[in-house]
């Protein structure tokens, strides 16, 4: 009789663990799916970018893009970087764009200028908006693609008051990227 429940509570076991690596599996394959309306993203991209500074200052600036997915294509990343005219970085971030099961939103999560943030992605079928809050207003990103060109501008959008603009770039996409599903690191 020991037997039989010990063979029971393995046999339990098995379909268990086959049970949740089907769920697993179906939550990436939801992943993936999700994330398709951005594959126009993926390359390495490079164009004119300008921003304004809080202290009313106009920075133009060479803008670069690279994107690509990563984890089978269940997420995107994307590393930007602005150049001056000498070439010095002068402005540095990186983002990942995921669907959260949980939250059942497609996300955006921003590393830039010291700040850290997750947010929620708005897909369009020209591109995407995300937002920040921004006490009592938010500041609106609103990204578009038309042919070949990848246009953003960044707004600050208070109640009662026309959007200002602070940021916009337009970048032509010159390559593919095999960057960053290539390059992993081999078991040995």
């Amino acid at each position: 009789m020991r037997f039989v429940f010990t063979m029971m509570a393995i046999f339990i076991l098995i379909i268990g663990q086959a049970s949740a690596q089907q769920n697993e599996e179906a939550a990436v394959e939801k992943q993936k799916e999700a994330i398709k309306p951005l594959a126009w993203m993926d390359g390495i991209w490079r164009g004119d970018a300008w921003i304004i500074l809080p202290n009313g200052k106009r920075v133009e600036m060479t803008q670069t893009e690279r994107i690509g997915p990563l984890l089978s294509g269940a997420v995107k990343v994307v590393e930007g970087r602005g150049y001056d005219t000498d070439g010095k970085t002068v402005f540095n971030a990186m983002g990942v764009f995921a669907y959260d099961m949980q939250k059942q939103k497609m996300m955006f999560r921003s590393y830039a200028q010291g700040r850290i943030g997750d947010f929620e992605l708005d897909i369009r079928e020209d591109g995407y908006v995300w937002t920040i809050p921004a006490g009592g207003a938010e500041i609106r990103y609103t990204a578009t693609i038309n042919n070949g060109t990848f246009h953003e501008r960044g707004e600050r959008v208070s109640p009662g008051r026309a959007p200002i603009k602070f940021f916009e770039m337009n970048l032509k996409r010159i390559a593919d990227s095999k960057w960053p599903y290539e390059g992993a690191v081999p078991p040995k």
